[in-house]
């Protein structure tokens, strides 16, 4: 194995050890103590590789590095939060490889060995996960123009702090009131698959070409609160008997289309007063419903309609579902798809187009600017887990498969359609 690799992978150990767990995964939820120590020491690699470090009030942290003057921005990163007790790799890892990858190229420029069109920057964007303060891929959503800032600053975690609280508390303010930056050519990003496809197949590389549609609801059930042990049963309305129809239905419902076409979920849940002796008047939770088809994830919606009906009869509570978040099944551009594979294809590493369905930071992206999505293997498709792992020379290779991904981006491969809203 090449120094530079070796250096790839003593990088990844040093930075795992940052919200360490037991488990041998890490906890370091956006804007935690933990996540900032993170942010801090990828503060340092930066400067130690020649990378100019800025943060924007978002709180997305980049490194910066000008090869030619005036021109615009590749952007290659992703995001180095965690979801609680989860895994080393989800995101981190990609934030590390998009490093590496445009210190490789950076300097490869400056020796005359890549003829740059462009300037490079790396991106950890803040709070991709929302798990401590929603909704998920934040940072993104506000440098895409997706999301207001005020609003994004403003979002409080259970605990009632804020956003903008929780960045003034951590490592680095932002850099200035205006954006950081604003013109950027292209974007770039590998991630972990946290799937098992590429595993099942023996491919060594995912080439991503379109994202899975998904709809995200905040659902909440509305009941009496009342003696767990004098009231009687038939003058119950217990909001917690109400949300456990709507978790069974949530399970129920993939069973009705065919296998693998809609996956659905029912997450964080607040019960209130949460109490041993009272019957819940209030539970809070999320249902994320997602498919590979469009119609089936709108069907899968009617269905679910009718069955928190049946569930508001059988429990006597009020359910309101708020749509909170959504994406169709959109495609990443395809000229994207085709540098991603030629940039395989050269290095000899075997590949497959596949859909992402988890969403990812690129997928604000790939809105604004035209984008490359690369997944890595991941053994047997545990992630937000202890036990999420990637073997080092799949790490390895997508991190080389990036390099050259950022050099042919940097030479101007790959023409930008527009620009970033940042």
């Amino acid at each position: 194995m090449s120094t530079t690799n070796e250096q790839f992978l003593d990088d990844f150990r040093a930075m795992s050890t940052f919200g360490a767990t037991a488990g041998g995964g890490v906890d370091r939820q956006a804007g935690t103590a933990a996540d900032h120590e993170t942010r801090r020491w990828f503060g340092g690699w930066l400067a130690r590789h020649g990378f100019e470090e800025k943060v924007d009030r978002a709180g997305n942290q980049f490194g910066t590095v000008e090869l030619v003057p005036g021109a615009p921005y590749v952007l290659v990163g992703s995001h180095l939060d965690s979801q609680p007790l989860a895994g080393r790799y989800d995101g981190a890892y990609g934030v590390l490889a998009a490093a590496h990858a445009a210190a490789r190229v950076a300097r490869d420029a400056k020796d005359g060995k890549v003829q740059p069109r462009y300037n490079l920057a790396v991106v950890n964007w803040f709070n991709e996960e929302g798990s401590r303060f929603t909704p998920s891929m934040m940072g993104s959503s506000v440098f895409t123009g997706k999301l207001e800032l005020e609003a994004a600053l403003a979002t409080t975690d259970v605990a009632g702090v804020t956003v903008a609280s929780a960045l003034e508390s951590g490592h680095r303010q932002a850099t200035a009131d205006t954006p950081v930056l604003t013109d950027v050519a292209n974007y770039a990003e590998i991630h972990i698959e946290q799937g098992r496809i590429l595993q099942e197949q023996d491919v060594q590389i995912g080439i991503v070409d379109r994202t899975w549609a998904a709809s995200k609801y905040r659902v909440t059930v509305n009941g009496a609160q009342s003696h767990t042990g004098a009231t009687r049963m038939e003058d119950r309305q217990d909001a917690l008997y109400g949300a456990a129809l709507i978790i069974a239905a949530a399970r129920d419902l993939a069973a009705e289309f065919e296998p693998g076409m809609l996956h659905t979920s029912v997450s964080e849940m607040q019960v209130l007063p949460n109490s041993p002796v009272t019957i819940a008047r209030q539970v809070l939770m999320n249902l994320d419903l997602r498919s590979p088809d469009e119609d089936v994830l709108a069907r899968a919606r009617d269905i679910m309609a009718k069955w928190i009906g049946d569930a508001q009869d059988r429990s006597r509570t009020e359910i309101q579902l708020n749509l909170t978040h959504q994406w169709g099944l959109v495609a990443y551009q395809p000229e994207g798809v085709a540098l991603g594979t030629a940039s395989a294809q050269h290095l000899g590493f075997s590949h497959m187009d596949i859909m992402t369905v988890a969403g990812h930071d690129s997928t604000n992206m790939k809105d604004a600017v035209p984008t490359v999505m690369l997944f890595v293997p991941s053994e047997e498709g545990i992630s937000h887990n202890e036990a999420e792992f990637t073997r080092d020379e799949d790490a390895v290779r997508g991190a080389e498969l990036l390099t050259e991904v950022v050099r042919r981006l940097v030479r101007g491969e790959l023409e930008p359609a527009g620009k970033s809203n940042a």
